[in-house]
């Protein structure tokens, strides 16, 4: 009897101590575990944060005529009129879709989920392309109202105005780098010896056109960096059938600003814009030289390219400060805003010269 109880104490202490053991075990694996997740994810997080800023850099300025000179060259073509303006839109697009990162727009995974600055520079980038394609199709290739445009070129503006947010089914940059191969083959007729059909016509009341548009997109730029601070703006919509004669008419003011949420995406937008629009109007100073010597025009395009250029100079605070007018902080929405507004002054006079001089 005294064995029995004997050997009965001695099995529950050892399923006593092999329970604490499996305890200690289990807490021991538990906690193993944990810090190995932890250590993963923490790495993750490093990695997508030290990705996610080496893609927020943004592309260097190339040179526009070297480039299309190489690119002729590496493709047996020969420099004709028209061939700059289309190879900088090709490159354009292309560092778009190649930068370092890729297209990130419609990214559905981090980093790129989380990055809003460089989407900003994408889009302002794609509005200039959308313009200057839109332009190559309905005033650049045609010499007239009544011609036909060209079929390449049909082809590739609505590729570039593709939604820019598209993942899959198709993803933007198919779309993109379709419209990339409709101007490959459009340059190449261009570039042949009997053209086959290819027109690229240099009149100023062609590149008067395109220019009402960049005048357009710079205005509003430069309305939208300035509401960073907030400011009172008259009410234009005023009817004039609500006037009474000889009586001064009253207008009512609004309060104009910038959310404080997208005052980056706009100044990136900004940024965008303006790097894309200074290799645009390098190549168009190329392929319009003759229509601006004859114009005094020369002069006029290069100011603009340097006051676009300037706005590219690196940003060297980690976020875009948006300071009170006059206050002790920077507004660099507001210094953006200078170079828009000195750039489309000198569009509209530019525009001026082309159809007055």
């Amino acid at each position: 009897m005294l064995d029995w109880k004997n050997r009965t104490g001695k099995a529950e202490a050892r399923e006593r101590v092999d329970a604490r053991g499996a305890g200690t075990r289990s807490y021991v694996g538990g906690l193993l575990f944990s810090r190995a997740l932890g250590t993963l994810i923490g790495l993750y997080l490093l990695v997508a944060v030290a990705l996610g800023w080496y893609w927020s850099q943004e592309p260097a300025l190339f040179p526009v005529q070297q480039n299309a000179q190489a690119a002729a060259e590496r493709n047996g073509q020969q420099m004709v009129i028209g061939y700059t303006t289309v190879e900088t839109l090709k490159t354009v697009v292309s560092t778009l879709l190649d930068k370092p990162g890729g297209y990130i727009s419609n990214d559905r995974f981090p980093p790129g989920l989380w990055m809003d600055n460089m989407p900003s520079w994408e889009y302002g980038v794609l509005v200039q392309v959308r313009d200057l394609s839109r332009a190559l199709r309905k005033d650049f290739a045609r010499s007239q109202s009544q011609s036909a445009e060209d079929a390449d070129l049909a082809k590739a503006e609505p590729r570039f105005n593709f939604d820019n947010k598209s993942w899959v089914l198709p993803s933007s940059e198919s779309e993109y780098q379709e419209g990339i191969n409709s101007l490959n083959r459009y340059q190449k007729r261009l570039a042949s010896p009997d053209q086959q059909g290819a027109l690229f016509y240099t009149r100023a009341d062609n590149l008067n056109n395109w220019l009402g548009d960049v005048a357009t997109r710079l205005g509003s730029l430069s309305q939208r960096l300035s509401a960073s601070v907030g400011r009172v703006k008259l009410n234009s919509t005023l009817k004039t059938e609500s006037v009474a004669p000889g009586q001064v008419p009253q207008l009512d003011e609004e309060v104009v600003e910038t959310p404080w949420m997208q005052i980056d995406n706009v100044f990136y937008e900004a940024r965008g814009q303006a790097w894309a629009l200074s290799h645009l109007l390098r190549a168009i100073e190329v392929d319009f030289a003759d229509v601006l010597a004859k114009k005094n025009a020369t002069v006029s395009v290069r100011q603009i390219i340097r006051e676009l250029e300037a706005s590219q100079e690196p940003l060297w605070s980690p976020m875009v400060l948006n300071g009170s007018g006059f206050g002790m902080w920077a507004n660099h929405s507001l210094v953006m805003a200078n170079y828009i507004s000195r750039a489309n002054a000198a569009v509209i006079d530019l525009r001026q010269l082309l159809s007055q001089g």
